[in-house]
């Protein structure tokens, strides 16, 4: 077994203000997404892009953190909410859900995209490539916390978590932020250059997250108070087979499209 590293989940605090691991990791995330997308339009000669994607980034930010949010409270916990509604804005008390962040910064690509006549298939492959970074640090920051974590059992590295009793534990947080941080990036960077119709990286993206999220939730605790799909399906195991599903179905329909002349 080996001892869980006791963070403390704040790193400064100046009177009620303090600045958080797991705040700094979706900062952290922002910023690579944003230099990874710039990188990319440079590569493809499109520098002219950048005052776009200095103006979307801002508005994809503010979709994901409200859409996070609000998956987190309708998607897992809403019997909670409505007899507490004064908790719904306190992100700073946790709890953000990645499904409920993807609904919000799709949605918010697509409005942004038709008020600016620009493709958005275009752009959403773009960000899919850089956005396992996030990911995997979001984990790390759940890590932190001491929160999200796995199943009892007796591996050699099992951690015995605060909030998990004194049971050793699957470091779940690690299984994820390596699979969907690390290896989804690998896999999303490497096919950056592909001339694929617009499309097809989101996609992949859905289908590759969404399976490999399946079976690490198979090593994470669910979570309390929400039932068990089938008596044995996670919620989020539910919704990543929903993304697998979603995904495949783009990869049919791009096929057959092409982005639109003059839009990007």
């Amino acid at each position: 077994m080996i001892p869980y590293p006791h963070i403390d989940p704040v790193i400064i605090k100046i009177g009620p203000l303090a600045l958080r691991w797991y705040g700094l990791m979706y900062l952290v995330g922002f910023l690579a997404a944003y230099y990874l997308v710039r990188y990319q339009l440079k590569e493809q000669g499109r520098t002219d892009l950048f005052p776009v994607l200095d103006d979307l980034i801002f508005w994809l930010a503010l979709g994901l953190i409200i859409g996070a949010r609000l998956g987190h409270v309708f998607l897992y916990f809403p019997g909670y909410y409505l007899h507490h509604p004064w908790e719904i804005p306190a992100i700073w008390h946790g709890g953000m859900s990645f499904h409920g962040g993807l609904l919000g910064i799709t949605i918010a690509g697509l409005i942004y995209a038709r008020r600016h006549n620009l493709d958005f298939w275009y752009w959403a492959d773009l960000f899919v490539v850089p956005a396992p970074i996030g990911l995997g640090f979001g984990r790390l920051g759940n890590f932190i916390n001491g929160e999200l974590y796995g199943r009892p059992t007796h591996v050699p590295w099992a951690m015995i978590f605060p909030a998990g009793g004194p049971i050793p534990r699957h470091p779940s947080q690690i299984y994820e932020a390596l699979g969907e941080g690390l290896l989804l990036f690998l896999l999303m960077w490497k096919t950056r250059r592909r001339p694929w119709p617009a499309g097809y990286k989101l996609a992949l993206f859905l289908v590759a997250y969404g399976t490999i999220r399946f079976f690490i939730e198979f090593f994470r605790e669910p979570d309390p108070g929400v039932a068990l799909a089938f008596g044995w399906m996670s919620r989020g195991q539910v919704y990543c087979l929903l993304m697998v599903i979603v995904g495949c179905f783009l990869f049919i329909w791009r096929q057959k499209e092409k982005s639109p002349k003059g839009k990007i």
